[in-house]
């Protein structure tokens, strides 16, 4: 159930939503940072699209005429049709997106909505962020976490599949469907994953008063800030 990004899909058009509550040098601030996340991620940005909503709720979150410019930018794939061929233009790198990254949170539903309109792979910002915790984490506990964090921002995305999804599966009691047996596994690893950082936790505590009288350091820094690197230097 990992995120994982194709060789091929590495070109990667960056969308921001600027609702009322935000400035536009907060909405600014927030992009420059997403573009250095998916750059972490490997990805390389290739445009950079705005739009003023109200809000993030609408199903395609933007407006039909942005949806066309962001079909625009992504060769007009998805099963809708926004555009006419000859109509497509694109970006300045002279490269079409193959990935549409959103500075907001989505629900299943948008992503699913956006995904048939552009015909491209969408992800939210949470979604990113959750991926690279996950290259990032080291230690046991890190790795818990960040499994956990992940399942819990995958479950709700869980929907039938198209081929066959529906089909119940027998058993005893009343039967399943794909859906419902993908559910269960989810929680059931939910509930693993916290038993065992339950027991990862208190190994920590035992030895962290073991340790009371010695002095901690931390080291906290952005993405690729060189935090590694200072550490060996130290």
């Amino acid at each position: 159930m990992k995120f994982t990004k194709s060789v091929a899909l590495d070109r990667a058009l960056l969308v921001s939503i600027r609702t009322p509550r935000i400035k536009d040098a907060e909405a600014k601030e927030s992009l420059d940072e997403l573009t250095r996340l998916v750059t972490t991620l490997g990805f390389r940005v290739v445009a950079t699209q705005s739009q003023r909503q109200s809000s993030t709720n609408k199903i395609t979150v933007v407006g039909t005429g942005k949806l066309q410019e962001l079909a625009q930018l992504t060769g007009n794939k998805g099963a809708g049709d926004v555009v006419e061929d000859d109509e497509i233009t694109e970006p300045l790198s002279g490269e079409m997106a193959d990935v549409v990254v959103f500075d907001c949170d989505l629900s299943p539903s948008q992503i699913r909505h956006l995904g048939n309109a552009l015909g491209v792979e969408i992800l939210d910002r949470t979604g990113v962020i959750i991926e690279i915790f996950s290259r990032h984490a080291r230690t046991r506990s890190a790795r818990l976490q960040v499994e956990i964090a992940r399942l819990n921002y995958q479950a709700p995305r869980l929907r039938d599949a198209d081929d066959g999804g529906n089909e119940r599966f027998m058993g005893q009691g009343t039967g399943e469907s794909a859906l419902e047996i993908d559910r269960r596994r989810v929680r059931d690893r939910l509930a693993e994953l916290r038993r065992e950082l339950d027991d990862v936790e208190k190994v920590m505590k035992d030895r962290r008063s073991q340790r009371t009288e010695q002095f901690s350091v931390a080291l906290v820094g952005y993405t690729n800030a060189g935090k590694s690197s200072t550490m060996r230097a130290l």
